[in-house]
């Protein structure tokens, strides 16, 4: 069985660069649709996917990592789509219960990164500079829902996640080629 890491590197790096450029104000929010449309397929289902495979292969780390970001795109998905409406229309919420809930599940998602980060630090350094990465891009992200949907954070946790993004595409750059010339051909 190949190694599915490449796989959800590729589709985490894909979804999570298309939104950070939405974040970080090179398209228009008008371009959300465009990431929901990679959230399902790519970055939920592909990942879950390759999630999967890790565990068959007795990789932890890899099968927690791909299938609970596959599952955040999921949610992610859910979030925009259904919730996030639902919330900001209910009779009675407080102007910043939009803001609060969106800080909230991003918050909760930099913790899990940041226990993730911890134990990336056994694999290659490549690896935990993308988790370093992330888990700042989510907890700015979500200081910039807290403090009043500050444009400014988003600004700055789109270019976080921008390296993010292209940091997982490096990672799967390299283990694509890796697997295919049967040697390191880029550093990790």
């Amino acid at each position: 069985m190949g190694d599915p890491a490449p796989l959800g590197l590729a589709c985490f790096g894909i979804t999570t660069l298309c939104l950070s450029v939405i974040n970080a104000g090179w398209l228009t929010a008008v371009a959300t649709p465009m990431v929901l449309a990679l959230a399902l397929p790519v970055g939920g289902g592909a990942q879950i996917l390759a999630g999967m495979w890790a565990y068959r292969r007795g990789n932890t780390f890899v099968a927690t990592t791909f299938s609970a970001y596959g599952a955040f795109w999921i949610s992610f998905f859910l979030l925009l789509q259904y919730f996030v409406p639902a919330i900001a229309t209910t009779k009675g919420a407080p102007a910043d219960a939009v803001t609060g809930a969106l800080g909230l599940y991003l918050f909760a998602w930099g913790i899990f990164t940041a226990y993730m980060l911890v134990a990336a630090f056994a694999v290659a350094r490549a690896v935990a500079v993308v988790f370093a990465l992330l888990t700042a891009t989510f907890l700015v992200l979500a200081v910039g829902f807290w403090a009043g949907n500050s444009s400014t954070l988003h600004v700055l946790g789109g270019y976080l996640g921008i390296l993010t993004g292209l940091g997982a595409l490096y990672l799967s750059f390299a283990d694509v080629t890796k697997a295919t010339f049967k040697r390191d051909v880029v550093p990790t």
